[in-house]
C-alpha cells in the first residue's frame, strides 16, 4: 500500500487546495502517473503516485484545503476494480500536521444532517461550508445521483438570504449582512491565488514608502527600427521582435547606472543585487503572475524574446514552477496591452522598483519648436522611497527613455 501525501514544494508553502482529481477510486495508476492537481499560493502542482496499483481511497475532495505531509489518497497493489461507493471517494480525511502526517484514517461515514425535518446525506466538508455560509442543506441540489451533498454543491448554491439590518442596543453602527446571490448579484469564491495576490499587494502598500514618477517616450525610432529588422529577425531566430526585449535591455542598462533601484531592504540592511533577473508580469485567467527572465544582462534580443514567450506560455498553461518566479530583482509590467494609458503599478514583493509600460498613442508633441504627431507612450516607475531618492528614480526613468528613443545605443550597450 502506498500513501499519496502532499509534498513539500517550497519553504514558504505549507498548504494547498485540491484543484482536480484526474483519477477516481478504482482506477489503475502507474508509477509516476499524475493523479491530482494541487493549487498553492504560487503555482499549480501535479502530484504523482510513487507506486503502481489501484487508487482505493481518496481522502480529500476537490476544493478542500490540505497541509504539506497530509495523506490525501491511498494506492494499493492490484489491476483495477469497480469504483468504491461515492461516500468513500469524496469524504476528506482529518487535517494532518504539516511536518509529520499520521497514517491514513479509516474513511468516515457520510454525515447525516437534519434540516427542515429532512435527513440529508452530506460530506463533512459540505456540512462545514454550509454552516459557515448559513445554508440549509435540504435546499441544496446535489449533483451526485445518489443524493449525497458535496462541498461543490454547497459552493454552487450560494449564500443564505439577506438578514435584516441589525443595530446594536448600545447605539452602535448598523451592521448589514452580505447580499445573497440573485439575478442581480453573482457571488464567486476567491481562488487561493487571487487571495494571495490581494494579500501581498496590500502588504507592499503597507510596508513600503511607495512613490511613483512618470515620463513619456517617443516611440518613433524604436518602431522604425523594429519594422526594418522584423523580417530578418524572424528568419534568423524563429521568433518575433517585440518591444519587451528593448525595454528589458533599457532597464538593465538603467539598473547598472542606478544600482539602488536594483536593491531591496532586508531588516536594517540594504542588499544591492549584482544580478539582473527581470520579472515580466503576465496576465492569466487566475490573475497576474511574474515569471523571471534570468541574467537578462547576458542575453541578446532573441534570447530575451524566447525566454518571455516560453514563460508566458507556461503561465497560460499553468505549468510555471516555483523556480520560474522566485528571486527577481526588478519587474516590468505592460498595461498597454489592455489599453491602459497611464497607471501606478504596485511593486512586486520585496523589490524596490517596478516599471509600468502603457499604450502607444498618436499625440501632438513639440519637436524642435514645431508641433508633430508622434507615437507616444507614458511610462511609470513605482519605487520604495526608503532606499531610492527622487534623483535616482527620475534619472532611472530618464535613462530608460533615452535608450528607447535611441535604440541603436542598446546594441552598443549589450
Amino acid at each position: 500500500m502506498a500513501e499519496i501525501k502532499v509534498p513539500e514544494l517550497a519553504e514558504s508553502i505549507t498548504e494547498g487546495t485540491i484543484a482536480q482529481w484526474v483519477k477516481k477510486v478504482g482506477d489503475r495508476v502507474e508509477k509516476g502517473e499524475f493523479i491530482v492537481e494541487l493549487e498553492t499560493d504560487k503555482v499549480n502542482a501535479e502530484i504523482i503516485s510513487e507506486e503502481a496499483g489501484v487508487l482505493t481511497q481518496i481522502l480529500a475532495a476537490e476544493g478542500d484545503t490540505v497541509l504539506v505531509g497530509q495523506v490525501i489518497a491511498v494506492v494499493e497493489a492490484g489491476e483495477g476494480a469497480a469504483p468504491a461507493p461515492a461516500a468513500q471517494e469524496a469524504t476528506p480525511a482529518p487535517a494532518a500536521p504539516a511536518v509529520e502526517a499520521p497514517k491514513a484514517p479509516a474513511t468516515p461515514a457520510p454525515v447525516v444532517e437534519t434540516t427542515s425535518n429532512e435527513r440529508v446525506v452530506a460530506s463533512p466538508a459540505a456540512r462545514k461550508l454550509a454552516r459557515e455560509k448559513g445554508i440549509d442543506l435540504a435546499a441544496v441540489s446535489p449533483v451526485d445521483p445518489q443524493g449525497r451533498v458535496r462541498v461543490q454543491d454547497v459552493a454552487a448554491h450560494g449564500t443564505a438570504p439577506v438578514a435584516a439590518p441589525v443595530a446594536a442596543q448600545t447605539g452602535g453602527p448598523v451592521v448589514f449582512a452580505p447580499a445573497a446571490e440573485t439575478d442581480r448579484v453573482t457571488i464567486e469564491k476567491m481562488s487561493r491565488r487571487r487571495q494571495t495576490i490581494a494579500k501581498r499587494l496590500l502588504e507592499v502598500k503597507q510596508s513600503t514608502a511607495m512613490l511613483t514618477t512618470f515620463n513619456e517616450i517617443d516611440m518613433t525610432n524604436v518602431m522604425a527600427l523594429r519594422k526594418r529588422k522584423l523580417e530578418q529577425f524572424v528568419k534568423d531566430n524563429d521568433i518575433k521582435l517585440g518591444f519587451m526585449s528593448f525595454f528589458t535591455k533599457a532597464v538593465v542598462a538603467a539598473l547598472k547606472k542606478y544600482p539602488y533601484v536594483n536593491a531591496q531592504i532586508v531588516g536594517d540592511e540594504i542588499h544591492l543585487n549584482n544580478f539582473f533577473d527581470i520579472g515580466i508580469a503576465v496576465s492569466t485567467e487566475e490573475g497576474l503572475v511574474v515569471p523571471v527572465v534570468r541574467d537578462a544582462n547576458s542575453k541578446n534580443f532573441a534570447e530575451i524574446e524566447k525566454s518571455i514567450a516560453e514563460l508566458a506560455g507556461k503561465a497560460r498553461d499553468k505549468k510555471l514552477g516555483l523556480n520560474d518566479m522566485a528571486g527577481g530583482s526588478f519587474t516590468i509590467t505592460n498595461g498597454g496591452v489592455f489599453g491602459s494609458l497611464m497607471s501606478t503599478p504596485i511593486m512586486n514583493g520585496t523589490q524596490a522598483g517596478i516599471l509600468g509600460m502603457h499604450s502607444i498613442v498618436q499625440r501632438p508633441v513639440a519637436i524642435n519648436g514645431e508641433v508633430q504627431i508622434r507615437p507616444m507612450m507614458y511610462v511609470a516607475l513605482s519605487y520604495d522611497h526608503r532606499i531610492i531618492d527622487g534623483k535616482d528614480s527620475v534619472g532611472f526613468l530618464k535613462t530608460v527613455k533615452e535608450y528607447i528613443e535611441n535604440p541603436e545605443d542598446l546594441l552598443l550597450n549589450s
